[in-house]
Formats: structure tokens, C-alpha cells, sequence
């Protein structure tokens, strides 16, 4: 299975958008998969090309990064 590439883009160009309209402006952009976590969510660390990770609080986003 091949990996999707990241798109080129930005990660803290999310940070203090609206968690809505991080998730659609990065599907607009191209990342086929993408993660709104709530602060202190315990994830792996494994890492997948096309996917980006939100951490959002009080429905805004404070932290982007890919993988």
C-alpha cells in the first residue's frame, strides 16, 4: 500500500482557527486524514504520510502537526 504524501503545507497556520474550519481547510488542502484531539489525548507515535493532528481546546485549535 503506498503512503499518501503531505501536502504542502503549514501546520501552525491552524493554530487559533475554529476546530470546523481546520478540518475543512485541510481537506481543501489535500490531507486525506485528519485528527482533532482533546489536550492530553495518549496516541501512538506511529506515523502516517497525509495525516494531520489538531489539539483542540474550547473548540479552538492550539497545536498542529503531521503524522
Amino acid at each position: 500500500m503506498a503512503s499518501t504524501p503531505n501536502p504542502e503545507d503549514d501546520p501552525a497556520a491552524y493554530v487559533g482557527l475554529s476546530a470546523e474550519t481546520a478540518e475543512r481547510l485541510a481537506r481543501q488542502r489535500g490531507w486525506s486524514t485528519v485528527r482533532s484531539l482533546p489536550p492530553g489525548t495518549i496516541i501512538t507515535l506511529q506515523y502516517l504520510a497525509g495525516r494531520l493532528n489538531f489539539e483542540v481546546r474550547g473548540g479552538e485549535v492550539v497545536r498542529a502537526w503531521t503524522g
